[in-house]
């Protein structure tokens, strides 16, 4: 039974604290990316669409034939032949514009053929006018209308230069023999080149689209589409977008030159929600694709039940990500996506250069897209193979993942709020349950060593998480390692938060604007080195802070302790080594988990000096020790399990009182030890002093002297007053009383040591009643067991 279950009221009080804390994302400028109008998963009943070899329906063409057949003069002869036919038959009933020929498609199951050629679809270039121009619908935060379908409908060259809505079963392919026989050219002056929406069983094929301002293929609200050997290239967003669809298949596809991601399955339709590994089908299948030079090369937003295998993403700034980050997208969280028998290699581009130096504030057309120039849209760590960012059920197996200058797999959770839902029981549900087995790490398919600058960087939230064996080098140093059977997980932790210090670099990074050419300050992700990166400013000023208030409380109380002095000196290269490893390349090693056990050492030294003299502080800082040593063990060996916080947490909530009190501690004078001596009352003022007082017996704890005596502990006290005057000076001089009947003199009796305890010096006695004798009285021998204390 997990610890939740055990103690339901724990995780609200947490979260009520943690998430306060978390609460600091809400600073950042919200999550901007694909919007658009509401819409719903379709409800299933389609299926993939196949490919129609019949001739085509409708054909376009240009004009233009002596250009048209030097396009085709190379083409095999049996195709130059096709290509030529079909000409003559669109030279007499054929169409001019791709726009023209879908006006022209009536009824399901039609195909049309395009010759080869470039399409800029001049007809659907203008700017709007007359009520297109006036549409009332919501702005997004790129500055584009957010249309519902109906005022797309309306004017549907807004934003699209070609529009496919509501055809059924259309099929679109180019007739040349490769995907660049045939381009459509949105010049920058649309959103996007080909949008079709509610288009169900959409099929296209063999050509290229490209240079739009947001996406070059959009697919909405299908059930069924198939994307077959199409290209797709210098768009500010994307290459490939679908979104809200199902029963989709991408293969044989390329995209580059994209500010967000070459292929984008958003929002696929989330079948596998509340299932585990094992699911019936999945909604998207990519394969036999390559995505490379942009951002990223593949991303999914909600990007649910998605198969990806046996594709390639190489040369971007990441290979792949999926996230539940970005609100306005139905299906987050993500889940259940498949990757696997993907060559994800060499995704080290810095493209955020081209923000800084501004490049990407020119318009689109001057920008240079052609030239390999593009503008990331989004916050992203550069040289990273697969992110996941709040995903769930996602498995990553059998894949290449090679030759990145960061890591091969990141994975972070996503708090609700990011994505727009508050209810504090959502806040936690991501980052659980992603499996990563059997992939090929920093090595190539031909097995030359191509490693990773770490293999794994996690935050260490979720549960159920898994990793194989072996990573080299991983943040944390220890990982939960995957069992054979999916689902089974070794050294599985169940983390409500990430590592503090992690939460910090995500915040920071995280705060990224391309439009206000804004590049977060203190993260690596956008060029910081060294002392620049958030992370060792952090480990620089708590340091600072530690070196400050432990070097004043050695001073002013342990400079003269052997131990004091030794556990400063650990203390010492801790810090110096704490700041050295939190820099990139020592933060997968060894070297962060050593400096928490010098600390350790040092705060264990430390506790143990200064107990004699202040020991609630001395208990304080052995608890600081413990917290320390477990949270060394937890970056390093094993994670702490049944925890629903690392010790980091645990050890930086302490640290704050702990430097308060100890500041405190050493602000004070120097206490006087405590030690095991009697105090001895003071003697009136001119009075004579006590003997005990003034010449205290030596031996140790011990006022009397050791030897024979008439006392059961061996030891004879310091006489009493010997004379009248001196017991009557000691007593207050008090009047003189009677001596007792009998006429015998009475004599003071001493106190008696108590069985094998310290005797104490003796209070001078009360003369006897009837005054002092004048004579000098000698204490006898006890007639019985000493009764200890004082008289």
């Amino acid at each position: 039974m997990s610890w939740t279950r055990r103690f339901p009221a724990v995780p609200a009080a947490l979260l009520a604290a943690l998430l306060a804390l978390l609460s600091l994302f809400a600073a950042a400028p919200a999550a901007v990316a694909h919007e658009e109008r509401p819409v719903t998963f379709p409800d299933g009943s389609g299926s993939v669409p196949e490919y129609r070899k019949a001739e085509p329906d409708l054909i376009v063409c240009k004009t233009d034939r002596p250009a048209f057949e030097r396009r085709i003069s190379a083409f095999p002869e049996e195709l130059r032949a096709r290509n030529l036919a079909l000409y003559e038959r669109c030279e007499r009933t054929g169409y001019r514009h791709l726009q023209e020929a879908v006006d022209a498609v009536d009824r399901p199951g039609m195909n049309i053929a395009i010759l080869p050629g470039l399409y800029e679809e001049e007809p659907s270039l203008p700017k709007p006018v007359g009520e297109c121009a006036a549409l009332k619908a919501p702005d997004s935060a790129l500055g584009y209308q957010i249309l519902s379908y109906e005022q797309q409908e309306r004017c549907r060259h807004n934003q699209n230069l070609v529009a496919i809505l509501g055809k059924k079963d259309l099929q679109i392919e180019g007739t040349g023999a490769s995907r660049l026989d045939v381009v459509i050219d949105a010049k920058y002056q649309k959103l996007n080149a080909l949008r079709a929406d509610k288009s169900d069983g959409i099929y296209f094929r063999n050509f290229t689209a490209q240079r739009t301002t947001f996406n070059s293929l959009y697919v909405l609200a299908a059930d069924g589409f198939v994307i077959d050997d199409v290209l797709t290239r210098w768009n500010d967003e994307y290459g490939f977008l679908t979104f809200a669809s199902d029963h989709g298949l991408y293969k044989n596809c390329e995209s580059y030159g994209n500010g967000d991601s070459g292929i984008y399955p958003g929002s696929a339709s989330d079948i596998n929600d509340g299932r585990g590994y094992d699911v019936p089908r999945y909604s998207i299948e990519i394969t036999g694709c390559r995505s490379h030079h942009n951002m990223v090369g593949y991303s999914g937003t909600a990007g649910d039940s998605v198969w990806v295998h046996d594709n390639e993403f190489d040369h971007n700034m990441g290979g792949a990500s999926m996230d539940s980050a970005f609100p306005g997208h139905p299906g987050l969280p993500q889940n259940h996506a498949r990757f696997e028998r993907n060559l994800i290699h060499d995704n080290n581009q810095d493209y955020y250069r081209h923000v800084a130096d501004g490049t990407c504030a020119k318009p689109p057309v001057e920008r240079g897209y052609e030239r390999g120039v593009v503008c990331p849209q989004i916050s992203m760590p550069p040289g990273t193979g697969i992110i996941t960012a709040g995903g769930n059920w996602n498995l990553y197996e059998n894949n290449w993942v090679y030759g990145h200058e960061r890591a091969g797999f990141f994975l972070s959770a996503v708090p609700a709020f990011i994505r727009g839902e508050e209810a504090w029981s959502k806040q936690t549900d991501t980052s659980h349950h992603n499996r990563y087995a059997g992939n090929t790490l920093g090595k190539d398919p031909s097995g030359a060593s191509r490693p990773n600058g770490m293999d794994v960087w996690w935050d260490g939230q979720g549960r159920g998480n898994c990793w194989q064996d072996g990573p080299d080098g991983s943040t944390p140093g220890t990982l939960p390692q995957c069992g054979e059977r999916r689902g089974a997980v070794s050294g599985a932790s169940a983390r409500l938060v990430g590592e503090p210090v992690k939460l910090v670099q995500l915040l920071v990074c995280a705060d990224y604007n391309v439009q206000a050419r804004k590049l977060p300050a203190g993260c690596d992700w956008y060029g910081a080195r060294g002392l620049e990166r958030v992370e060792t400013q952090l480990a620089l000023a708590v340091a600072g802070v530690l070196l400050l208030v432990g070097g004043v409380l050695w001073w002013r109380r342990l400079r003269n302790s052997r131990l004091g002095t030794a556990a400063a000196l650990l203390g010492l290269a801790g810090l110096a080594l704490d700041v050295a490893g939190s820099t990139l390349p020592l933060t997968p090693t060894a070297a962060p988990a050593l400096a928490l056990l010098l600390l350790t050492l040092w705060l264990t030294g430390t506790a143990l000096a200064l107990r004699p003299t202040h020991p609630w502080l001395s208990r304080l800082t052995l608890l600081l020790a413990l917290l320390t040593f477990l949270d060394a063990m937890d970056k390093s060996l094993l994670l702490i399990p049944w925890t629903p916080i690392s010790p980091a947490w645990l050890r930086t909530l302490l640290t704050i009182p702990w430097l308060l009190w100890a500041a405190i501690a050493s602000s004070r004078p120097t206490p006087t030890p405590v030690a095991d001596a009697p105090e001895h009352p003071t003697p009136p003022a001119g009075g004579t002093p006590h003997p005990a007082d003034a010449a205290p017996a030596t031996g140790g704890d011990n006022p009397a002297s050791t030897g024979a005596g008439p006392y059961p502990t061996g030891g004879n006290p310091t006489p009493a007053a010997t004379t009248p005057s001196a017991a009557t000076a000691q007593a207050g001089a008090s009047p003189a009383a009677p001596p007792p009947a009998g006429g015998t003199t009475a004599r003071p009796t001493l106190p008696k040591h108590p069985a094998g305890g310290p005797t104490e010096a003796p209070e001078h006695p009360e003369p006897p009643a009837g005054g002092p004798t004048g004579q000098p009285t000698q204490p006898e021998p006890p007639a019985g067991p000493a009764t200890g204390g004082r008289s």
